[in-house]
């Protein structure tokens, strides 16, 4: 799980570099500078593509109670990719900022086209923060869902310890009581043995006595 954050972070930082180059896109006149920062943005997106597929990869390895979260965050990260590539797309057809004529001057119709590609560059530079804004609290959001996530996993594990523990204990019990039993037992067995031997010689000095007294009392009769 810590390697999937650290990819999230780096996920974090490349989409969020992303998104102010692209509004950087349409402020750019120079056909050089626009082609390096395509070149860049384009890099980035690869870079970003593969740590999604990565993320995805380790999401594989971990235990399904927690796989869930992790899969609907890579989700929103996913769609977020798609949106960020047809912005991208969108500011590289889009029309640059037009330079000055000759004379130092703007006719009427450049003028028009300065002021809507400025307003329209206003507009792209709030969106671009509005969207940065929201990456940074779904992020945090994101971060404070691990936190939580972790929090509890480690009481799960604590939980999962003590009961093993207290297994442990009750395991030990019930050795000690089933070797009580046996000693119970092989006590009881002894005693019910003695009791006969003891039945047993009882009963064969009742019989004597009874011999005795019957051939005393013959005896006499015979005598007499």
């Amino acid at each position: 799980m810590d390697l999937i954050q650290d990819y999230e972070q780096q996920y974090a930082v490349l989409t969020a570099e992303i998104t102010a180059q692209i509004g950087r896109i349409a402020a750019t006149s120079a056909a050089g500078d626009r082609l390096k920062l395509i070149s860049d943005i384009d890099r980035q997106l690869e870079e970003s593509q593969e740590l999604l597929e990565q993320i995805g990869l380790e999401i594989r390895d971990i235990p399904q109670a927690s796989r869930a979260g992790f899969t609907s965050r890579l989700n929103c990260y996913q769609a977020e990719w798609k949106r960020l590539q047809q912005e991208f797309g969108n500011a590289k057809t889009a029309r640059p900022r037009g330079g000055p004529t000759g004379g130092g001057g703007y006719d009427s119709v450049d003028e028009f086209d300065e002021i809507g590609i400025q307003e329209d560059q206003k507009r792209r530079l709030l969106d671009n923060s509005e969207r940065l804004e929201r990456t940074g609290n779904y992020l945090k959001d994101s971060y404070r869902v691990v936190l939580e996530t972790e929090q509890i996993g480690a009481q799960v594990l604590q939980d999962l310890s003590e009961q093993r523990e207290t297994i442990q204990r009750t395991r030990g019990r019930l050795r000690e009581t089933d070797a009580e039993l046996g000693r119970s037992s092989r006590l009881l067995n002894s005693m019910i043995l003695r009791g006969l031997r003891e039945k047993i010689i009882l009963i064969a000095v009742g019989v004597a006595i009874f011999l005795v007294l019957f051939l005393s009392i013959y005896f006499s009769v015979s005598s007499d």
